[in-house]
């Protein structure tokens, strides 16, 4: 857009704000009425381990989303010149799942405890018993019921549940609500209704009886609204909290809080049936938006949906690119001990680059990539472990395109499930992350590994924060009747299809056998985490 027409958009709230609070960083992002963004800011967190718990405090929240929206609007002023007062709609985002119980009063009971704890196992089976449906270990409904078979002393008091996404939302509006695909990893939801499953609540309440809890759990839960609702307005309060100075106006509405996982499927355009994106850094997931529920019920697969309520099926995998990136960490100190100079984008491209001139499967190669345990894997604990035979062929292409094929192994695990089993056909998948930061090399790969069509759009790397205001913007700009995939495929994306990279039959064949040796050696790995 021309510069004054941007000044008048600032000016006049023609505009929204995405915040999405990750679990490194805080972004804000603000969009003006082309969706592209104006101002973004930004605040550096890290979870802490305390008592065993990992968790982040929430004052720490507050602080961090007060501080990205500061540079966001020291920002706008610095190009625009523009004090920001008013914002034409709002979205929060935030990592899913967790434990955030809360009294009448409103106080927290105990710290949040975080989508990274492992603590609710026997919860997680005996859920997953129960309702007939796969419970993982970081919903909501998992921390409550451990809490409960463990008698904590908090629950006498518990008032409210809720997710970060969904406290922020909270604070800023006085709204206790949540968008359905972030409700989805709270309980189960019933795509029909886009609510949560009626049946799946009374098992639910009548398993906590049994150990004496009564509170049904529906009044604990957050009201769901699915996007395009009103879930809200900036309050006097919350738009002080938001920005100290004064400077910002109440009464901009809010679209539903949503996750990390909706707003990443917004972002990539993969809301609509037989789409489905692949989020690859440092951890690994999948989202498949699914025609119809699964017929079965699988440990490795979560069941969530998109933010207008449909089925999604999701690949969750501790591990990405960490074994990756430690080992261009060594060759990087290689190389500054022979006084050569090639910065860390180069080296990393260089070597993503060396993948591509590989054997297809690898030349015999294998390689664990586990930082932590991987359920899809049937791994309780990580060891990085890389294996080789005698004769198999040791080349740094070789060598890279192992390493990079390691980054999705555990991935296919699981999507095997969906494609064999389940005989989920997808039209595309789009990529996203730093896996995807090389040009061509990970969307390559990844189309052969996962054999489906791989696309990578340049508006990917916006990330969350650009996905939850998107989602703020379709609250306010939607007709009557426009549903968020037509608005989304028309509206914002329009002609930017993103590049797409058809899976080549010798890449497929290539991973396919190294899948076998992966499955194979599967035993050593196991022995690895029981010996070291």
């Amino acid at each position: 857009m021309e510069q004054q027409k941007i000044k008048d958009c600032l000016e006049n709230g023609r505009t929204s704000l995405g915040v999405e609070f990750g679990s490194t960083r805080i972004k804000a992002v603000l969009i003006g009425e082309d969706h592209t963004p104006l101002a973004s800011g930004a605040f550096s967190w890290e979870n802490r381990l305390e008592d065993g718990v990992w968790t982040y405090r929430l004052e720490d929240a507050v602080a961090g989303l007060q501080s990205c929206y500061r540079e966001l609007t020291d920002s706008v002023f610095q190009e625009y010149g523009v004090t920001l007062h008013k914002i034409g709609s709002i979205g929060i985002s935030a990592m899913m799942h967790g434990y955030l119980p809360f009294d009448k009063q409103d106080n927290l009971l105990v710290p949040f405890r975080t989508w990274r704890n492992t603590m609710t196992a026997e919860a997680s089976e005996e859920l997953t018993a129960l309702l007939n449906f796969n419970i993982p270990q970081r919903w909501s409904a998992a921390h409550l019921y451990q809490s409960i078979l463990k008698g904590e002393a908090h629950l006498p008091n518990v008032a409210f549940l809720t997710t970060l996404a969904g406290y922020i939302h909270w604070i800023l509006t006085g709204e206790k609500v949540l968008g359905v695909g972030e409700a989805s990893g709270m309980f189960p939801i019933d795509s029909a209704v886009c609510d949560y499953d009626e049946k799946m609540l009374a098992q639910f309440d009548a398993a906590a009886a049994s150990h004496g809890f009564q509170k049904p759990l529906r009044d604990l839960l957050p009201k769901v609204l699915s996007a395009g609702e009103n879930a809200g307005h900036l309050t006097a309060e919350g738009a002080k909290l938001l920005d100290p100075s004064g400077a910002l106006q109440p009464g901009a509405p809010f679209c539903p809080p949503e996750g990390d996982a909706g707003t990443g499927m917004v972002a990539t355009n993969s809301v609509a049936p037989r789409t489905g994106n692949v989020s690859a850094g440092t951890s690994i997931f999948s989202m498949a938006v699914l025609e119809k529920p699964l017929s079965g019920v699988y440990p490795e697969i979560d069941m969530v949906t998109t933010p207008t309520g449909a089925p999604v099926a999701m690949v969750h995998c501790n591990t990405c690119t960490s074994d990756l990136d430690a080992w261009i960490r060594l060759f990087s100190d290689v190389l500054k001990i022979g006084n050569a100079n090639l910065s860390k984008p180069a080296l990393y491209d260089a070597f993503y680059e060396a993948a591509l001139q590989g054997d297809k499967d690898c030349g015999g190669l294998v390689s664990y990539n586990c930082y932590a345990g991987e359920p899809v894997a049937g791994l309780s604990d990580g060891r990085p472990l890389f294996l080789r035979r005698p004769e198999s062929t040791l080349t740094l292409p070789n060598f890279a395109r192992t390493l990079l094929f390691s980054t999705m192994a555990t991935l296919r695990l699981g999507m095997d499930i969906l494609f064999e089993k389940e005989h989920i056909a997808l039209d595309r998948l789009c990529g996203h992350g730093g896996l995807f930061k090389t040009p061509l090399v990970g969307q390559k790969l990844l189309a052969g590994a996962m054999h489906t069509p791989v696309v990578v759009m340049e508006t990917a790397g916006e990330g969350g924060a650009w996905g939850i205001a998107l989602l703020a913007s379709y609250l306010r700009e939607k007709q009557p009747g426009e549903t968020l995939e037509s608005y989304l495929a028309e509206k914002v994306f329009g002609e930017n299809a993103g590049s797409c990279v058809e899976p080549d039959e010798e890449d497929v064949n290539g991973f396919n056998a190294y899948m076998t040796r992966y499955r194979r050696a599967l035993p050593v790995e196991e022995a690895a985490v029981k010996s070291l």
